[in-house]
C-alpha cells in the first residue's frame, strides 16, 4: 500500500513566481514606440486613437487621461470627444460616424459604462470594425470564435492575459486552462484565444455547482468573475499559473485611503500553492493599456 501523500512543511514549499505585469507591459509599450517611429519614417504617418468619454464618471475619466498619456509616450496621436451625460444616442453616433470618417485616426473607443438612456451595443455596432481596437465588434467577436478565420482585434484585457502567460514561457498548448467569469468583455474573449492556442478551456461562472473542484484541475486559471478574492489557494492544483484579471477595493484601516486594492484571487493563500501568479496592482491592468496601444499600431498598419 503507498503511504497518503504528505503536504510539505511549509518552509519547503517554493512560493509562487510573481508575473510582473508592469514589466511586461513597459516592454509591449516600447515595441509599439519602436514600430510607430519606424512607420513614421518610412511612410511620413502615425497611428491615431480616438476615445469618447459620455458623462462625467471620475473613474471613466482617470481611464481616458492615462490612455491619452500613454499615446503620447508611444507617438501615437490622441483625438478624444466628451460628451455631457444628457449627450442624446444619435450625438454619440454622430461622433463615432466622423471618427470612422477620418483618415487620421485608426482606433476608435467609447469609454463604458455609458449613461443608461444609450445603448451601448447600438454605439459599439456602429464603430468600423477596422478601427475597432476595443475587439467588441460583433463581426471581430465572431471571426475570434470561428476556426481559420482572424479577428482585425482582440479585446485588449484578454489579449494581455494570454501575452502574460507566452512571455513568462508558460505553455499552454495541450494544457487544462479554467476561465472563471463569463463576461463579454474578459471571460469569454479570453476562453476563445486560449482554445486557439491549444488548451483544453471550461468557463465556470455563477451557476456551476462545483466550481472548486473544476478550477481543482486547471493548469492555468483566469480569474475573471468580479468577485474580491473568490479563488482561494485550496482551489488550486500545485504549481498552476493563476492570472487575476479583478480590481477590487478592500477595507484596510491601516492605509491612508482606508483601502486598498486586491484580485478577484486570494493572493496570500493562492501564492503559496501556485507555480506563478499575477499580483493585484501590478499585474493584468498594466496590460490592458499596453495592448490597447498595441492594437492601434496593428490597425495602422493595416
Amino acid at each position: 500500500r503507498t503511504a497518503p501523500a504528505r503536504a510539505l512543511p511549509k518552509s519547503a514549499r517554493a512560493e509562487a513566481k510573481l508575473i510582473d505585469g508592469k514589466a511586461i507591459a513597459a516592454d509591449v509599450r516600447e515595441e509599439v514606440r519602436v514600430g510607430v517611429a519606424d512607420m513614421k519614417e518610412k511612410v511620413g504617418k502615425v497611428p491615431g486613437l480616438a476615445v469618447v468619454l459620455v458623462g462625467e464618471r471620475k473613474d471613466s475619466q482617470t481611464y481616458v487621461k492615462a490612455k491619452k498619456k500613454a499615446c503620447a509616450e508611444a507617438g501615437i496621436d490622441s483625438f478624444g470627444t466628451d460628451l455631457p451625460d444628457d449627450a442624446t444616442e444619435e450625438e454619440v453616433l454622430k461622433v463615432v460616424a466622423d471618427y470612422n470618417a477620418d483618415p487620421n485616426v485608426h482606433g476608435i473607443l467609447v469609454q463604458l459604462p455609458m449613461p443608461g438612456h444609450i445603448d451601448e451595443e447600438r454605439v459599439l455596432g456602429a464603430i468600423d470594425y477596422e478601427k475597432d481596437v476595443d475587439g467588441f465588434h460583433p463581426l471581430n467577436t465572431g471571426r475570434l470564435a470561428q476556426r481559420g478565420r482572424e479577428p482585425l482585434f482582440v479585446p485588449c484585457t484578454p489579449r494581455g492575459c494570454i501575452e502574460l502567460l507566452e512571455r513568462s514561457g508558460i505553455e499552454i498548448a495541450g494544457k487544462e486552462a479554467v476561465v472563471v467569469g463569463r463576461s463579454n468583455v474578459v471571460g469569454i474573449p479570453a476562453a476563445m484565444l486560449l482554445q486557439r492556442r491549444d488548451a483544453t478551456v471550461t468557463i465556470v461562472h455563477s451557476k456551476t455547482p462545483n466550481s472548486e473542484e473544476i478550477v481543482r484541475r486547471a493548469d492555468i486559471v483566469i480569474a475573471a468573475c468580479g468577485r474580491m478574492e473568490m479563488v482561494k489557494g485550496s482551489w488550486l492544483k500545485p504549481g498552476a499559473a493563476v492570472i487575476d484579471v479583478g480590481i477590487n477595493a478592500k477595507d484596510d484601516a491601516s492605509k491612508k485611503l482606508g483601502y486598498r486594492l486586491v484580485g478577484d484571487a486570494d493572493f496570500e493563500s493562492c501564492k503559496e500553492v501556485a507555480g506563478a501568479i499575477t499580483p493585484v496592482p501590478g499585474g493584468v491592468g498594466p496590460m490592458t493599456i499596453a495592448i490597447l496601444l498595441k492594437n492601434t499600431m496593428e490597425g495602422a498598419m493595416r
